[in-house]
């Protein structure tokens, strides 16, 4: 009854706060961003936050709440467009809906795939947003009583999964995730102020790299540059077919089907990293084995999209548990979600326990924007999917300096330095090579995220429990081994075991072909490098402030074992083992009829031009030189064009009171706005 007494209010000032027209419209905003975002493949819901983050700064929490669970629902249901009607995933979550939303369309049934796919999604939605009501409804009491060993361990575990279950190749899970904790670490400690791999003549590393930037590099940039080095548009004919009414008839036909998948996205989304690369699979391995007839799976199978499609959306409610509970992502949008919600308001909203103290509305408004969201992206995918269909003809060409300048003017925003565009090509380059390479971005990013944390939680506990020993060691093991931290011991080294054993069969960036030995050698050593570096580097940290040092250490001893474990199997295997896997051996990536430095060299030119006249100048020239050279357009077009790219970064900028990356040409002149 105590239970039902505070979160009962709770309800009420939950819908009384997003039942306002400001807050709904904000919700629609979020919910056509999102459709835009989803429907580029690749992009997915880590892009179009990331997009976000810039504009969350001082936001009214609820309005910048909605903005995002718009976003955050929506993209899991529009990425089906791409994969439905291109044959290409949309997102690391629509892998499995290919192999026969594809098909499907091909037949000419893309309207009852696109139909049975977002019915499916919207009752995963639903159910996600249900269960998320329901555990923080039970689990607030549970939840409160966690200290920081417990979240610690909570920490350890959400890394622990996410790297073991990231990838064919265990180990390079490991070193993704380790990677992404030491570049993490880069900066000035929070404990002790000491600088790890930065200086104060850089000024800008010494505050670390913005999770914006990371969030664009590794999972943007990678997938923009593999499209535009294909050089042809997202589908040939934009023909949608007839069948509304079958696919929604088909869902019916199979709702236990989706009812068990939509458990089952849950369930994966509440296991902190496994998120949209693991669900799709296991709901499509679900599906085959229920059905009776399995000759027709990958032919055009519509329980082969029934299956992902109600998983997809499930997990967002599922990972936000984790998130909103624990302050540990369940996925990598949700690594960004949290980084969001510590930039709206006052920056007074925390992640974790102390949200469902101190913000058990907010909490719940966050779960009933999740289900509204889910209803409104729904129908406008319906609505918009003729018109969608016909966007998919355009040569990915002409989209590609769009994305570009969209992205720059995000990681600008993010730090308002022109070091921030130089940090995003650094990223973007190691997420192409994460990428080409079978090397999990996911487990990379949640790294990342969690570095913070990680050092946070271990000092403030190491520094409680140095206390309590003193005064006795019964009452310091008592601190350290709680009842709570022992059965997340458990469940880790259970789950380590697990993971493991399966990890063969996850594949971090699809079916990726194995190579020669040289080109993913030489990418381990310069990783080996870096990690080499950065121990050497925090190891110089004098030992009285041992804090700053202790996990970049670790982390860092770590990552490297397990780089020098896959050195050997390196050495020692043919160069046909998963070890050697590289996207340019086989596949799209390499049949392209554009090479990868050839393409870099635009955005690099972007970059270049940027420093020596600004931001609006540069992106002038780049367009203008772009369409006309890359993407053969005529004088007509090319100016167009160029002319609604510079008058949407005009506007944007105005209406959000932001400036434009300056050049050495800014410091010598007195430009007016906005090419000062």
């Amino acid at each position: 009854m105590d239970i039902l007494a505070t979160a009962l209010p709770a309800l009420s000032d939950a819908w009384a706060l997003i039942l306002q027209p400001m807050v709904l419209g904000y919700l629609v905003l979020g919910v056509v961003m999102g459709l835009a975002v989803g429907v580029f493949p690749g992009l997915g819901g880590i892009a179009g936050l990331s997009l976000l983050l810039p504009f969350m700064f001082g936001m009214e929490p609820v309005l910048g709440l909605a903005l995002m669970i718009g976003m955050v629902a929506v993209v899991p249901t529009s990425d089906t467009f791409a994969s439905v009607l291109m044959g290409i995933p949309g997102s690391s979550a629509s892998q499995a809906t290919v192999l026969d939303g594809f098909p499907l369309a091909k037949k000419g049934q893309a309207a009852r795939a696109l139909s049975a796919a977002f019915t499916s999604s919207l009752f995963g939605g639903l159910v996600g947003a249900l269960f998320l009501t329901m555990f923080i409804l039970v689990a607030r009491p549970l939840v409160l009583a966690f200290g920081l060993p417990e979240m610690l361990m909570i920490t350890v575990l959400g890394l622990s999964m996410v790297a073991v279950l990231a990838g064919r190749v265990a180990l390079k899970g490991l070193a993704a995730a380790g990677l992404g904790l030491m570049i993490g670490t880069i900066g000035e400690a929070d404990a002790g102020g000491s600088l790890r791999m930065a200086s104060y003549d850089i000024p800008y590393l010494t505050d670390g790299l913005k999770l914006v930037i990371v969030g664009l590099g590794i999972f943007a940039v990678p997938e923009i540059v593999s499209l535009l080095r294909q050089d042809q548009s997202i589908a040939k004919d934009a023909k949608l077919g007839s069948g509304w009414g079958d696919g929604v008839r088909d869902w019916v036909a199979n709702k236990w089907l989706s009812i068990r998948c939509s458990l089952i996205g849950v369930v994966v989304g509440v296991i902190p990293g496994l998120g949209g690369s693991v669900v799709d699979w296991i709901a499509y391995g679900h599906a085959v084995q229920t059905t009776k007839d399995k000759s027709n799976f990958g032919k055009g199978e519509i329980r082969g999209v029934i299956g992902p499609e109600s998983s997809n959306n499930a997990k967002e409610g599922g990972g936000l548990v984790p998130t909103l509970l624990f302050g540990i992502p369940g996925s990598g949008s949700m690594a960004i979600f949290i980084g969001a919600i510590a930039l709206l308001g006052s920056g007074d909203i925390e992640v974790g326990p102390s949200m469902l103290r101190d913000n058990l509305d907010i909490t719940y408004s966050i779960v009933w924007l999740l289900a509204l969201a889910n209803v409104v992206g729904t129908l406008l995918c319906i609505a918009a999917s003729g018109g969608i269909a016909k966007l998919t003809t355009i040569r990915f060409t002409y989209l590609a300096p769009f994305l570009f300048m969209l992205i720059s003017f995000a990681a600008f925003q993010s730090g308002q330095n022109f070091e921030d565009i130089l940090a995003l090509f650094a990223i973007g380059l190691i997420g192409i090579f994460l990428r080409r390479f079978d090397w999990s971005r996911p487990a990379f990013l949640i790294g990342f995220v969690l570095s913070n944390p990680v050092e946070k939680f271990s000092n403030q506990a190491f520094q409680i429990a140095s206390f309590r020993f003193r005064k006795s060691f019964e009452e310091g093991m008592d601190y350290i081994f709680s009842p709570i931290v022992i059965v997340l011991i458990i469940i880790t080294v259970v789950s380590v075991v697990l993971g493991i054993r399966q990890a063969k069969s996850i594949m971090a960036e699809g079916d990726v072909k194995s190579g020669s030995k040289r080109a993913p050698l030489v990418f381990l050593l310069v990783i080996i490098a870096y990690l080499v570096t950065a121990l050497i580097n925090a190891n110089m940290i004098p030992d009285f402030n041992l804090t700053d040092k202790i996990v970049p250490l670790v982390v860092g001893g770590i990552a490297l074992a397990c780089c020098l474990i896959m050195l050997v199997q390196m050495i020692m295997r043919p160069e046909t083992d998963v070890i050697f896997a590289d996207k340019e051996v086989a596949g799209e990536d390499a049949d392209a009829p554009y090479g990868l430095w050839s393409t870099l060299a635009w955005f690099a030119g972007l970059i270049v031009a940027t420093w020596f006249v600004g931001f609006i100048l540069a992106l002038l020239g780049f367009l203008v030189s772009f369409l006309r050279v890359r993407a053969g357009a005529d004088w007509r077009k090319t100016f167009i064009l160029t002319a609604c790219g510079l008058a949407l970064m005009c506007v944007m900028a105005g209406a959000l009171n932001r400036d434009f990356p300056p050049g050495l040409l800014q410091g010598a002149v007195d430009l007016p706005w906005p090419l000062k």
